[in-house]
C-alpha cells in the first residue's frame, strides 16, 4: 500500500490524502477541510474500487460556479498518484 497527498486548488479541502493497493484500489481517503459529511460519503463510497473507476465516475464533477469540485479534485489526485506509479 502506498500513501498518497495531493494539496488541490480552487475548493475549500485544503488537502487529499488516500492510499493505494498494489490493484490501484483506493484506500483510507481523508479530506482536510470541506464538506465534511459529503466528503466522509465519498471517502465511503469510494473505498476498495478501483482508481480508474473512481476517476470515470468523478471527473468533472462541478460544484457551483467554482469550475471543479472536490470530487473533481480527487480525480486530479488519483490522476497525478496513477501517473507517478506508470
Amino acid at each position: 500500500m502506498e500513501h498518497f497527498e495531493y494539496r488541490p486548488s480552487g475548493i475549500c479541502a485544503s488537502l487529499i490524502e488516500f492510499d493505494l493497493d498494489d490493484e490501484n484500489k483506493v484506500h483510507n481517503t481523508r479530506f482536510t477541510n470541506g464538506c465534511n459529511g459529503n466528503l466522509k460519503a465519498v471517502s465511503k463510497l469510494t473505498e476498495g474500487m478501483d482508481a480508474e473507476k473512481v476517476i470515470s465516475i468523478l471527473k468533472g464533477n462541478l460544484c457551483g460556479n467554482k469550475g471543479t469540485s472536490c470530487a473533481d479534485q480527487y480525480t486530479k489526485a488519483l490522476e497525478a498518484a496513477l501517473a507517478k506509479r506508470a
